[in-house]
């Protein structure tokens, strides 16, 4: 993507950070915000009225397993950080080096190195390298390091090279081939589960290695009671840990897999309601710093199957922001924790200058409709595939326009 052009969007509804959205403008030039509030174009801008519209951050998706263009654009998503769980696993300086340059010219694609070579768990990956290459921080993808030796040195090394190691939480030793959460549900289904607290396992002797060697982690999802305790205690201590969630777990328990429908498969599986509500206060109180889309498109190969038998994940990326949004309508959380959410700390954990309104930083920006009602299709979607699980569902919330760097991105 070329220069853009000086930018000028005025009559918006700024979301600045950590307040109500208040009417101004914006100018960007040089692919950065110039300026902010009370501003005026100037000779050879491009000139926007936003007509009262919501002017905010582009969406960081922290932990995508594809780059679905056109699904992260309808979602207002700028910037995605892929996880290493791909055809070639991110495991080498030149798989990264390409991902990092997949997204081109209009999207920010940050790479996560994989912690393991092959994400097997065992050898480190060469991640200096690795990060020289572009990748933003360290993943062990879809799998928990059972091995504690091998985890602690990757912690040590990731801590030594300032990079965030995103963790999966579920120990493996417990999970075993599970599809569902250990419940009354899962009984009457005949479904191999695997009790919740195979989660707050691995969360706690995982916080003990971080604690042990100075390393920031973040859990990509915490989604049970046990575990997100264990995050709030640990941060009360000050180790540097930080949980992600995606709207399923807070939007859905494992009553929604009693049809068998395997769009609900997922990984870590649906909690029970009870987890779910610990969640929505987690949201509230500060314990969840990132809400991300865990964008992960499935065709009928894998998921018309038997429960048991389809592959987990859901095609995420088009619903994160209106799903979200809902939140500040129930009164969960407020618009502005909602972009914090969304967008700053997941841009902060990536160490990316985006994901505000502040002067200076990339003018990654999405102007949305936050009222604007629509109705989830899989049928419809831009992903290259259509596993949502929330199918059919009304949502408000839709993005009219998007800039990556103040070049403007066509929907």
């Amino acid at each position: 993507m070329s220069t853009a052009a000086p930018l000028y969007i005025h009559n918006a509804r700024l979301m600045l950070p950590g307040s109500e959205p208040a009417i101004g403008a914006l100018r960007a030039a040089g692919g950065r915000i110039a300026a902010l509030g009370d501003c005026a174009a100037q000779a050879g801008d491009t000139v926007i009225d936003a007509k009262g519209a919501l002017l905010a951050p582009g969406l960081v998706d922290l932990g995508v397993f594809a780059i679905d263009k056109g699904a992260l654009h309808f979602g207002g998503i700028t910037r995605a950080a892929l996880m290493p769980d791909q055809g070639v696993v991110l495991d080498k300086p030149s798989a990264v080096r390409f991902a990092a340059q997949s997204g081109k010219p209009d999207l920010w694609v940050h790479p996560l190195a994989a912690a393991t070579r092959d994400l097997a768990g065992s050898e480190i990956a060469e991640l200096a390298l690795m990060r020289d290459a572009g990748a933003r921080a360290v993943a062990t993808g879809r799998r928990w390091i059972g091995e504690s030796g091998t985890m602690l040195r990757l912690l040590s090394y990731a801590a030594m090279l300032d990079l965030v190691v995103v963790a999966h939480a579920e120990d493996a030793g417990l999970t075993g081939s599970a599809v569902a959460t250990a419940s009354e549900m899962a009984t009457r289904l005949g479904l191999p589960a695997a009790p919740a607290e195979a989660e707050a396992l691995a969360i706690a002797r995982d916080l003990a290695l971080a604690e042990l060697s100075g390393a920031q982690i973040h859990f990509r999802q915490v989604t049970t009671r046990c575990g997100l305790d264990l995050v709030r205690a640990a941060k009360a201590r000050g180790i540097k840990v930080t949980a992600g969630i995606t709207p399923a777990h807070f939007m859905l328990s494992d009553n929604a897999i009693g049809d068998f429908r395997t769009f609900t498969r997922l990984s870590p599986p649906l909690r029970s309601e009870a987890d779910r509500h610990a969640v929505l206060a987690a949201l509230a109180d500060g314990t969840i710093d990132v809400i991300a889309s865990g964008h992960d498109p499935r065709g009928p190969e894998d998921k018309r199957l038997p429960f048991a038998d389809a592959e987990p994940g859901m095609a995420g990326a088009e619903t994160l922001l209106a799903l979200t949004l809902g939140l500040v309508r129930d009164g969960v959380i407020t618009l502005a924790r909602a972009f914090e959410l969304l967008a700053a700390n997941p841009a902060r954990l990536l160490g990316v200058e985006a994901g505000k309104l502040a002067l200076g930083k990339e003018a990654d920006l999405a102007l949305i409709n936050p009222d604007k009602p629509w109705v989830v299709d899989s049928d419809k979607m831009a992903a290259s595939a259509g596993n949502t699980p929330f199918d059919k569902q009304g949502v408000q919330g839709r993005v009219l326009a998007l800039w990556k760097g103040g070049a403007e991105i066509a929907l």
